[in-house]
């Protein structure tokens, strides 16, 4: 019985220390969530850029909006990449690998219907 208190108690401890560590916004979450937000803006700005078939007052012409949804893609997409290999653990450890694998999938949709917006945009005029 001593034996498996023994044993227990290191572990106890460090999942303590370990939920203690991870509670709150660190840095890696913060970048990751800042890199999701921008890509996820990149996603917003290139699907409505892609639906919008006639160019609205005020807001600029779509070839204009679709480079800029494919900047918001592409540097969500790059901040998530640079998050991710930076983390030096799974996700719950407070690195923020949730929220920079969600920019990379949002980067990479923003960047496809960026894509397509912007080849819409040349063929249009």
């Amino acid at each position: 019985m001593a034996v498996s208190f023994v044993l227990a108690a290191p572990a106890a401890a460090h999942t303590a220390v370990q939920s203690a560590a991870t509670a709150g916004l660190t840095s890696g979450r913060l970048v990751g969530s800042t890199a999701a937000l921008v890509a996820l803006a990149g996603v917003i700005i290139g699907g409505l850029t892609l639906a919008r078939s006639a160019d609205r007052r005020g807001i600029g012409n779509r070839r204009n909006r679709a480079i800029t949804a494919l900047a918001a893609g592409l540097i969500g997409l790059s901040m998530g990449v640079v998050n991710l290999a930076v983390a030096d653990g799974g996700p719950g450890t407070g690195n923020g690998v949730v929220a920079g694998a969600m920019a990379l999938v949002f980067g990479l949709i923003g960047t496809v219907l960026s894509g397509l917006a912007l080849t819409r945009a040349r063929r249009t005029g």
